[in-house]
Parts: structure tokens; C-alpha cells; sequence
């Protein structure tokens, strides 16, 4: 079944959304500072390309919070009302929910991804 929403999900928004965190990453990867950001930026690009059968835990210390603050301000919004937007429009149809919880998923991602392990 995963397999199945995940073919689904990419035809139907995961490509779009992937490609915008792929974007972030670039962006970050232009200064050498932020090259460890693009770097995570990329491995949230493969959750949202393919985001049903995995679970994302939340932890970390003040290097995340800090790492987190910085990412919001700069990048975590836009990703985040993205996820939001796409996720409501997803929830107007019942066949869509799993779709929209997926999207809410990666919207609390896109607002603190450091810290957190994909599993």
C-alpha cells in the first residue's frame, strides 16, 4: 500500500514540493556555511518525493533550536505555508486526507528540520 500512495503522491504534488525543498538546498549550498543546511534540505527533498511508510522523530539540543530559529526565519515559512496550503486543498476531498496529513507532516518538518530523524 505504501508503495501504491507513494506513485500517487509523486504524480499528484510530491514532485512539486520535492523540487521546492531541492531549491532550498541549492540556495543554502551557494556559501559554504550553509552547505551542512543544503545537505539536510536535500534529504527532506527525498522524504517529500516519496513521504508514506516513514516516520520523522523530533529531538536535538541548542545547536538545533539555534539551527532551527535561523532556518525559520529564512526558509521554514515558505516551505511550511506550501505544505499548509497544498495539504488543506488535499483534506477538501476524502480520498485526499492521507494526502493532506502527509503535507501537515512536512510542514512540521519545513518549520524545524534539525533535530529530527527520518525513519
Amino acid at each position: 500500500m505504501g508503495c501504491l500512495g507513494n506513485l500517487l503522491w509523486f504524480v499528484f504534488g510530491g514532485l512539486v514540493t520535492g523540487l521546492s525543498w531541492c531549491l532550498a538546498g541549492c540556495l543554502w549550498c551557494i556559501s559554504i556555511v550553509g552547505i551542512p543546511v543544503g545537505l539536510q534540505c536535500f534529504k527532506f527533498a527525498q522524504l517529500s518525493f516519496f513521504p508514506f511508510g516513514k516516520e520523522v522523530q523530533y529531538g536535538g539540543g541548542a545547536g538545533s533550536f539555534l539551527l532551527n530559529v535561523i532556518w525559520l526565519l529564512i526558509s521554514g515559512l515558505p516551505l511550511a505555508l506550501e505544505h499548509l496550503v497544498i495539504g488543506g486543498v488535499m483534506c477538501i476531498t476524502v480520498i485526499g486526507i492521507p494526502f493532506g496529513l502527509q503535507h501537515f507532516k512536512l510542514a512540521k518538518l519545513a518549520l524545524m528540520p534539525f533535530g529530527a530523524a527520518v525513519y
